[in-house]
């Protein structure tokens, strides 16, 4: 299937985060969060959302000194708020150095099991770069640094955002519904792409005032499964999404993501990049492109 040019009304969809659902349908985060939410503390009034993006983000990141450090305080990979500078401003950064590795079987306080359990800050780097090939604008920028001996990933602060739970819990809607609806389908595409474990985790979801949304910590993503999570998030898709999707090959791949994933985790990711596209378009087919393509 070609997914070309069309119209279509976007219809509000309940699930993992949609700005017209009632708080209470929110779902809860799971008990042992992978990272920290980065929406600890507010920013200077007036300034929220990213202070640099693209290649002038990256530049920063990898160049500026740190003028200071401090824990983020919640998550379990112990990650750092740094403040950077260039000589002429200071922005923040989330600082991630965890890179951890459990061969065999490994149960979780919410009762989950995993194989070969992985948490890696190199998947947050991946998950930038594969951001930029399908040119979503969810993750904030991210590189891979090493401060003090040690290396790790270092992602551009989102100011003056909140969490989607405490969105949820506010009430807060965007008055643009399909700005809303459109950012909430690639950000399921995404997370299922990627194969995130962290997924339900609202609070790796960030909003800022102007109802931007970003997407952050996929330490514990990149599984080499090769089927996808939860298919049933998937009701509805970007059409200029699905084909930059589908233009994605394993050369692309290697050399965009292979200096943070193996082979067999990029094949994974294929495997799951085909199974999104077949899904799409079997939902074509059973309910016509208008109610399951955004234009």
């Amino acid at each position: 299937m070609v997914f070309g040019p069309m119209t279509a009304v976007v219809l509000l969809a309940a699930g993992l985060a949609s700005a017209a659902a009632p708080a209470a349908a929110a779902r809860a985060p799971k008990a042992e969060s992978a990272g920290a939410p980065q929406a600890a503390e507010p920013a200077k009034p007036g300034a929220y959302g990213l202070s640099l993006e693209g290649e002038e983000a990256e530049v920063f990141l990898r160049a500026a000194r740190v003028v200071s450090r401090s824990p983020i305080g919640s998550g379990v990979t112990q990650s750092e708020r740094l403040v950077l500078s260039d000589g002429t401003r200071q922005l923040r950064a989330a600082w991630k150095t965890v890179d951890q590795f459990k061969p065999g079987t490994t149960r979780f306080q919410d009762g989950t099991v995993e194989m070969d359990f992985r948490d890696s800050w190199k998947f947050e780097v991946a998950a930038y770069e594969l951001d930029k090939l399908l040119e979503l604008g969810l993750v904030p920028p991210v590189v891979e640094r090493t401060i003090d001996g040690k290396t790790g990933s270092l992602q551009a602060w989102v100011e003056g955002a909140t969490t989607e739970d405490e969105r949820r819990r506010r009430g807060a809607v965007d008055p643009d519904a399909d700005h809303w609806n459109r950012q909430m389908y690639d950000c399921r595409l995404l997370q299922q792409l990627t194969y995130n474990t962290d997924f339900r985790n609202v609070r790796n979801v960030l909003v800022d005032p102007s109802f931007r949304v970003y997407v952050i910590d996929f330490s514990r993503a990149f599984r080499t499964l090769t089927f996808l999570m939860a298919s049933g998030d998937l009701d509805r898709f970007s059409r200029a999404t699905l084909e930059r999707l589908e233009r994605l090959d394993e050369a692309t791949l290697q050399r965009h993501l292979g200096r943070w994933l193996l082979g067999r985790q990029i094949s994974g990711l294929l495997k799951r990049r085909d199974q999104i596209l077949d899904l799409a378009r079997r939902r074509v087919q059973a309910r016509g492109e208008a109610a399951v393509l955004l234009p």
